[in-house]
């Protein structure tokens, strides 16, 4: 009879994944100092169909506050707000030719970018997956 192969406990060192949400319906998933920042399901479906997405290049800072981007849809253009400051690490390039994807899929395969953070508190200012869930359904009543 073989084994069963025992589980090694958490190791503190190892990363966590956090998923935080901004007021201007973007997630950002972060692990360590590297996020990736997306449109939130909800902020997808008040937009629309996506036709066409504008990103920074690689290597671009944003500013938490300012616009970095923008998708535009059939209904309306709409600004992407950053929701904390970093250096952009990489652009989803399968964006360009199926912007729709960001409909799709706005949590995986529709990510915007990604960034390496200039400071990881930045995200404890950011609401938890439960407080944007009561955020969505206040703007809604």
């Amino acid at each position: 009879m073989a084994k069963a192969k025992q589980r090694k406990p958490k190791q503190e060192t190892e990363s966590v994944t956090v998923l935080r949400f901004s007021d201007e319906h973007l997630w950002v998933r972060a692990e360590a100092d590297r996020a990736q920042i997306g449109i939130s399901d909800q902020g997808q479906d008040s937009i629309g169909e996506i036709l066409a997405v504008e990103l920074p290049d690689v290597g671009d800072a944003i500013e938490r506050g300012e616009a970095f981007g923008e998708l535009e849809s059939v209904r309306t253009v709409h600004e992407l707000i950053a929701p904390v400051n970093g250096t952009v690490r990489a652009v989803n390039g399968e964006l360009d030719d199926h912007p729709s994807l960001a409909n799709e899929d706005p949590y995986h395969e529709g990510w915007l970018i990604e960034i390496e953070l200039a400071d990881e508190s930045e995200l404890e200012e950011l609401m938890a997956s439960e407080d944007y869930e009561d955020f969505v359904v206040g703007r809604e009543e």
